[in-house]
């Protein structure tokens, strides 16, 4: 069996910056002094589109959603943390550590997927279990080997 997918969601940049609160526990976050935050956000659109471009010239349908100002959601590039997509037609839906990462889980994403003909059968919802202080935050954490 041959694994591949020809459809990609990418969440472009609005405000990305440094996330304080996954800061407190995630190596990569980090200040940067010598940049203004309007700087490093332009340098990620800059990358973002171009990153997007590549993938369209090879084929890949490339699904782009805006990311949000209001609510502040820094670091909602990474989708994969929040949501799965599964081809029975489950969707995931991860806890998050961070109160502002729980906010990049929209509903009009998924509207919008299903708009574009995805097939969206079943939300499986985990995120009740960061009420006990429990995370997994989706795809970041998961190797998915559909082979075997």
């Amino acid at each position: 069996m041959r694994q591949i997918t020809d459809s990609i969601l990418m969440i472009r940049p609005v405000a990305f910056r440094m996330n304080e609160q996954t800061a407190v526990n995630n190596y990569y976050q980090r200040v940067l002094d010598s940049l203004l935050p309007e700087t490093v956000n332009v340098k990620a659109q800059q990358e973002f589109d171009a990153f997007a471009e590549k993938l369209r010239s090879v084929g890949v349908n490339v699904i782009v959603v805006d990311s949000t100002i209001d609510p502040d959601t820094p670091d909602s590039v990474f989708p994969n943390n929040w949501v799965s997509f599964h081809e029975n037609g489950d969707v995931a839906l991860y806890p998050m550590f961070a109160q502002n990462r729980r906010l990049e889980r929209r509903e009009d994403i998924l509207d919008l997927l299903e708009d574009k003909g995805f097939n969206i059968e079943n939300i499986v919802d985990y995120t009740s279990a960061e009420e006990d202080n429990i995370f997994l935050e989706g795809t970041g954490s998961l190797v998915l080997d559909r082979q075997n």
